[in-house]
């Protein structure tokens, strides 16, 4: 991690791809969920790197407080709870409310490298070896599908980030954090 750099060892993924839903046709490739199966090793490395990270991040400022993932305490169903009760005190008081809710399809796969690299300097202080590091995790990367016992060539892809890694998810999150202000703001 000193010297900024990510193996390239363990930038290759098997993607296996799994139904979104029991019931939905098998025969559609849009009804699967590419999941990353990445080396143990990889995995043990971004867990240490988001624990380093992670408090960094939520500390900022411009993390939204809109954002419910990543805090202690809060789920899918107290994010739902806080809908409601503002809903609710709303129309106590008479006012009218809009809910927007957005779908983000394949969302991972359309993370722009250069783009959440930008805002993690910009936004987030995120800079020096920690962002070089950050740098190296998201290039390069590789990946192949299997089924069954049929295995695609391996092809590499400059854009998203791994489903099934360990810092995809918060990366994610900082990648939309511009939604929030939209929200705010409103």
């Amino acid at each position: 991690m000193q010297t900024g750099k990510f193996p390239a060892s363990y930038k290759r993924a098997q993607v296996l791809p799994l139904l979104k839903k029991a019931g939905l046709d098998s025969s559609s490739p849009g009804n699967y969920r590419p999941i990353s199966n990445l080396s143990t090793v990889s995995k043990v490395l971004e867990r240490l790197v988001l624990t380093r990270l992670r408090p960094h991040l939520l500390g900022s400022a411009n993390f939204s407080k809109y954002q419910s993932a990543y805090e202690k305490g809060h789920s899918t169903e107290i994010a739902l709870l806080e809908v409601l009760d503002g809903v609710y005190m709303a129309a106590d008081n008479k006012q009218v409310t809009v809910l927007i809710g957005l779908d983000f399809s394949a969302a991972f796969d359309t993370v722009d490298h250069e783009i959440l690299l930008q805002r993690l300097q910009s936004e987030f202080g995120v800079t020096d070896t920690p962002l070089d590091w950050l740098r190296s995790y998201l290039a390069t990367r590789t990946q192949f599908e299997k089924l069954g016992q049929h295995q695609s060539p391996t092809v590499g892809f400059d854009v998203g980030v791994p489903q099934g890694s360990v810092l995809g998810p918060l990366l994610f999150v900082i990648y939309c954090s511009p939604v929030a202000d939209v929200i705010a703001s409103h």
